[in-house]
């Protein structure tokens, strides 16, 4: 998986990654040939007297460390920007695909696991591509260079090679097998400190609210500890790995100086050459140790490049048309045709057999208890779910035949939970218009009874607004998003209760200014209070996710009980008030 993942997003950086691989080769040869010239100087140089010798030679080597430092810096250089140039593009591929993920796709993976694969898991693969242009490429080349160079110094003590080589390999190996699991396990506990993070400080009114902080702090408290322990359990058999390292090639170097030795002594071997030997051994060594650290990031690079690609390799439940329809006519028409709609291994269906239609000029409303499936029969229209039965029309054509941003151009969409972005009032106004003058701005703001706060602001509409709009009130959030709405001026509204927090004077003001606005369009309201549906077009009633009445308020009262029971005990509330 790792593998294939490094291969797909690195190929258009091919030419320099043949860079890379030169420059590390040439820098590689460079310092394996110093220890062989450095064995000249002592044997022909220094044993001699030779002064003449030393200097040309001293002259090559640092002619020999000039030119790997050279090739040293620039294949670091290029690596460097290899891997940042892999990071950005799939961190762009993992946005691109979250951001045409469907709300069911959302819901799986979980806003806090997207956000720590997006971030911390392209970070740990992005920094095995940095390190594997820097010590990867260059391990192997050292420790075939190295043996080879070794046994070129003195053939009679390469046993010990063949020694080293394989017992460092084999401790190593078993090193790493006992980390993985360990950096799976480290992932998934990372992914629940981010969740309980995120849900205490977006809670934090909540948690303070009903005193709640020191049981918080021990659900954070227990997810961090867990995650301790994975890291601290994974952090010991990293730290084996380097003394493990250290006591082999100490073992090495004694067993070379002990054999050489005596190697000197009879006659066989130089005093250069065994100083060069030792150099190589320790090349070796090195290259071994560069090999151990990549293989240290390997493991926990490889459980974040599944999990990147489990995401790249979702697809939508909510899939584009392939002969899209790229018009639709000027006013649209909405309509439920028999509109089922389940998730996936629910027993029950949330919608069952649901049949609404809603003319240009009409305004619709949808009410009933909570749970009743209002506002997921909202989201099928603009396709955040695509119904699983039936089928959901505009203008006469099935949304899922029509291009999707298209549809999403002819709708005004406000949620039930209003969400405004970091940035100006301006800036949050434009998602809705991107080229909205500052009159159409004000107009908006208006009729959204949203004009006399913004005005209040010191910068008007440049006013600074918090992430989620929590420097505003619920209300206010909820006037600011109908504003966004009407702004684009859409064939279709969509009010999925987006009126709750607003006081019954703002409720009645706003809707008697929408009126002439929202007069050619078509008008779907789902609410839970009656005062503000009273005086649509049609109302909806909808229980256990059917439809159980249609009609107006006064033929709703007499025909449908359970809009009796809403309005009764909505009326009762109102009174007391």
């Amino acid at each position: 998986m790792l593998l294939r993942l490094v291969r797909t997003y690195l190929k258009p950086y091919a030419a320099p990654l043949a860079a890379v691989v030169a420059l590390q080769f040439v820098g590689t040869m460079a310092a394996l040939y110093l220890p062989s010239l450095n064995a000249d100087i002592i044997d022909k140089g220094v044993v001699t007297g030779d002064t003449g010798f030393i200097l040309r030679h001293g002259g090559y080597m640092l002619a020999v460390s000039l030119v790997q430092i050279v090739c040293s810096i620039a294949a670091v250089w290029f690596s460097a920007r290899n891997a940042m140039g892999f990071g950005r593009d799939l961190r762009a591929a993992i946005f691109h695909r979250v951001g045409s993920f469907s709300a069911r796709e959302v819901q799986h993976f979980g806003a806090p696991s997207l956000i720590t694969r997006e971030t911390n898991d392209v970070q740990q693969v992005q920094m095995l591509v940095l390190m594997g242009g820097t010590l990867m490429v260059s391990a192997p080349i050292m420790m075939v260079g190295g043996i080879i160079m070794a046994a070129r110094e003195d053939i009679g003590l390469s046993w010990l090679v063949l020694a080293v080589v394989p017992v460092l390999g084999g401790a190593i190996g078993l090193i790493v097998r006992k980390m993985v699991p360990s950096f799976r396990l480290m992932q998934e506990r990372i992914d629940e400190v981010n969740r309980l993070l995120r849900e205490q400080i977006t809670g934090v009114r909540v948690v303070r609210a009903f005193v709640r902080e020191e049981h918080e702090t021990e659900r954070f408290g227990d997810a961090n500890q867990q995650l301790t322990d994975v890291a601290i359990r994974t952090g010991r058999w990293q730290a084996a790995m380097f003394p493990t390292v250290m006591v082999v090639s100490n073992v090495a170097m004694v067993a070379v100086l002990w054999f050489g030795g005596h190697r000197v002594e009879d006659g066989h071997m130089e005093v250069g050459a065994l100083t060069a030997y030792i150099s190589y051994l320790m090349q070796i060594v090195m290259s071994v140790m560069m090999a151990m650290f990549m293989l240290m990031m390997v493991p926990r690079a490889s459980v974040c490049a599944e999990r990147i690609t489990e995401v790249l390799e979702t697809g939508s439940s909510v899939v584009p048309p392939a002969d899209a329809v790229t018009e639709l006519p000027g006013r649209l028409a909405l309509e439920l045709d028999d509109v089922t709609f389940a998730y996936p291994g629910a027993d029950e269906p949330v919608l069952r057999s649901v049949a609404i239609t809603a003319s240009p000029g009409e305004t619709v409303a949808i009410v009933g208890s909570t749970g009743a499936g209002k506002s997921t029969l909202v989201n099928l229209v603009p396709r955040l779910f695509d119904a699983t039965g039936g089928a959901v029309r505009v203008g006469g054509v099935d949304v899922r035949d029509i291009e999707p941003e298209l549809l999403w151009s002819r709708l005004g969409l406000v949620p039930q939970k209003a969400f405004l972005f970091r940035g100006s009032v301006a800036d949050n106004l434009r998602y809705g218009k991107p080229d909205a003058t500052e009159e159409e701005m004000w107009a908006a703001l208006e009729i959204a009874q949203a004009k006399d706060f913004v005005e209040a602001m010191p910068d008007r509409l440049d006013a600074e607004i918090a992430q989620g709009g929590t420097s505003l009130s619920g209300g206010q959030r909820q006037r600011m998003a109908i504003a966004r709405a009407v702004i684009r001026r859409p064939d279709i509204y969509l009010f999925d209760d987006s009126f709750s927090a607003l006081d019954l004077t703002t409720d009645a003001r706003l809707r008697a200014a929408l009126r002439p606005v929202t007069r050619e369009s078509t008008v779907v309201i789902v609410a839970q209070r009656v005062a503000t549906i009273r005086h649509a077009d049609r109302i909806v009633v909808m229980e256990d996710g059917a439809v159980v009445g249609t009609g107006t308020h006064d033929e709703l009262l007499e025909t449908c009980s359970t809009y009796q029971e809403i309005v009764q005990s909505q009326m009762t509330a109102e009174e007391v008030a």
